[in-house]
């Protein structure tokens, strides 16, 4: 539908020359009645937010005040670059920006959005949740306990609607809840919808968090891996690693893995380095007595992983969050992987690490990712996994190139320790129940590819797909993704499947990718850009979406926020921070309708426009405090002297 229109101009004497000029400098060629200048772009925004903010539409205090820019946002920065976005190399002409370094990699000096000020007068836990009898800690415990002069100090809701008690029937952060007014009774107490609360005692819709008990003993290291400590004893004997008979088993080693037989109805726990628990103390068991511990099973016999065809959405750290894989998955995306997580901090059993490993009853094809340098840590790694998660693969980050994996040998750097790589991949594979996969790039630097090498190696140490990134590490993100050289690699790889991964963000480039013989894609900065690219890719189509309509798509990613992170205040700032972080990649989409030719390039940076109305134009701009801006339209004003810098540098158009 949007197609012919956008197409039209171009071919009526739009100026195919200018098009083609627009190409080369690496700027999307919109229509021209669209253009603008860098001035009167903020000037209309600007122009057009105090109208919103006299009219008081939605949210916002009363008096108008509350989306009035505060001081802190703009912030000088020591890299050149201002909290609301803009750098020194997009500033004005008498600034002299050829004197500064271009902007690339991470803020890593960036300001920490956590409201702070709230941490004085937090309630305490066994007051909002009701079923606990009373406070443990008693008078030592540093938070109130008098709910009055909590809710003297409490800031005034967000909004009149509570998303958790809508869909769960009952908002388990009751009086701190930012829109308690929805479920508080005239005395304060928390309401409950009956039947949905009814049909929460069902099983979770997220899976694979960490228990408390299995905490305590990653942080006391009483828990024993010893298929991995087999799988590692073999690697010092330079025998690689592979099922072990049950007549080879050395003595000992059963009696460690399996009960004894003198004694069924206890299992004997070996003590580990640093345990208190002596090793003759029993502990009950219950249910069928397996020999799963012993007899391990053979690579035929392993689930198998058919996604031939399938559109991946690839594993991405801050953004690939869970509110953002939902939103993928209601737009067409047929597999997930969670972000990547450090395989030493899963071992130490750090909350936020195991975080990442999270999984919605809506991804029905899930992989968790594991980065790691060393085959001790990823095999122990991968046997607590399968203890302990439900997923359908497990995948190994042979493609971070930031500085910090690559230089303690973890990410990129495998592809140069091809000794250690196999010992990871063998081991892996030994220990885990699921299939096998690894992500990588061509090679390290630009001109030395290394994966058509790899590629039959990492078949022959029984891996069950690869996905190839067409760039190297030097590259990082920068310039167009080599899919030459992945046509090249699908044959080293054959029969194993290889996906693709670069630069698609429309179903022409998932055409032409699909037509190098890979036997799938996997999409990336395209699934950022514009989330709905599946839906295009199965539909065959250009989507011109509506602001309204993407609008839409943000708000269902705060109220999937929200059930994810908590509705009090620490859990709307941590939405917010994710949703800002997401915006930065966003802003980025040109609107269909306003292209002079169709599709957008992912290395294309769009001109200063107008969209075709306020909203539009809102969406487009690439200065934090406009994106601020969006989030108080759906998660309400931001704490004082809040403050935002999008945790990358560089959008890599270059």
């Amino acid at each position: 539908m949007a197609e012919g229109t956008a197409e039209a101009p171009l071919e009526n004497g739009g100026g195919g020359d200018s098009g083609a000029e627009a190409l080369e400098r690496g700027v999307a060629p919109i229509k021209r009645q669209y253009l603008t200048t860098k001035e009167q772009f903020h000037q209309f925004l600007e122009a057009k937010g105090q109208e919103k903010t006299c009219r008081e539409t939605e949210v916002g205090d009363p008096a108008g005040n509350e989306l009035a820019e505060p001081e802190a946002k703009r912030i000088r920065l020591e890299d050149g670059q201002t909290a609301d976005g803009q750098t020194e190399e997009a500033a004005e002409p008498g600034e002299q920006p050829q004197t500064q370094k271009r902007a690339r990699g991470q803020n890593k000096g960036r300001p920490h959005v956590k409201p702070t000020h709230y941490d004085k007068n937090r309630l305490c836990p066994s007051l909002i949740q009701e079923s606990a009898a009373k406070c443990f800690f008693g008078d030592r415990c540093r938070f109130l306990h008098d709910v009055g002069r909590y809710l003297a100090t409490k800031p005034a809701d967000l909004g009149p609607r509570c998303v958790l008690f809508e869909t769960l029937g009952r908002c388990p952060y009751g009086v701190t809840c930012r829109f308690a007014g929805a479920h508080l009774g005239p005395e304060g107490q928390n309401l409950v919808q009956e039947e949905l609360a009814a049909r929460g005692t069902q099983p979770p819709s997220i899976r694979n968090g960490l228990d408390k008990a299995l905490q305590q003993q990653l942080r006391k290291r009483e828990v024993r891996f010893e298929r991995a400590e087999q799988a590692l004893r073999r690697f010092s004997q330079g025998q690689p690693p592979g099922p072990t008979p049950a007549a080879a088993v050395p003595e000992g080693t059963a009696a460690e893995g399996a009960p004894r037989q003198e004694n069924c109805g206890a299992q004997q726990v070996p003590a580990g380095p640093g345990t208190s628990t002596p090793p003759s103390s029993p502990v009950r068991t219950c249910g069928p007595l397996t020999d799963e511990d012993v007899v391990r099973l053979r690579p035929c016999e392993k689930k198998r992983l058919d996604i031939r065809g399938k559109l991946y959405l690839a594993p991405l750290t801050t953004c690939g969050n869970l509110p953002f894989r939902r939103i993928c998955k209601r737009f067409g995306a047929d597999v997930t992987c969670g972000e990547m997580a450090v395989c030493t901090n899963l071992l130490q059993g750090q909350m936020s690490e195991w975080a990442l490993l999270k999984r919605h009853q809506c991804e029905d094809i899930f992989g968790v990712q594991l980065e790691g340098a060393f085959p001790d840590t990823m095999t122990k790694c991968a046997e607590l996994l399968s203890r302990t998660v439900e997923v359908d693969f497990v995948d190994i980050n042979v493609g971070c190139p930031i500085d910090l994996v690559y230089k303690k040998g973890g990410g990129c750097a495998l592809m140069n320790r091809s000794t250690k790589f196999q010992q990871i991949v063998r081991g892996m594979n030994q220990v885990l129940d699921v299939p096998l996969t690894v992500k990588i790039r061509t090679g390290v630097q630009e001109r030395v590819n290394l994966a058509h090498r790899l590629l039959p190696e990492l078949r022959d140490w029984g891996v069950a797909l690869v996905t190839l990134h067409g760039r190297s590490r030097e590259q990082r993100y920068t310039k167009l993704a080599d899919w030459q050289y992945i046509e090249e690699c699908v044959q080293a790889a054959s029969p194993m499947p290889l996906f693709g991964n670069g630069d698609i963000l429309s179903f022409e480039d998932a055409n032409r990718a699909m037509q190098t013989g890979v036997a799938g894609i996997m999409i990336a900065r395209g699934a950022l850009l514009k989330p709905w690219l599946f839906t295009e890719i199965k539909e065959q189509r250009h989507w011109d979406i509506s602001s309204s309509e993407r609008l839409d798509i943000l708000r269902g990613f705060t109220n999937y926020g929200l059930e994810h992170w908590g509705s009090d205040t620490q859990g709307v700032e941590k939405t917010r921070r994710f949703l800002l972080e997401w915006l930065s990649f966003l802003c980025r989409y040109v609107p269909v309708g306003l292209l002079e030719r169709l599709p957008q390039r992912i290395n294309e940076r769009p001109p200063y426009y107008l969209g075709r109305d306020y909203l539009e134009t809102l969406m487009a701009s690439q200065r934090a405090a406009d994106w601020i801006r969006i989030s108080e339209m759906l998660l309400g004003p931001v704490p004082p002297n809040f403050a935002f810098l999008p945790k990358h540098k560089a959008n890599a158009y270059k």
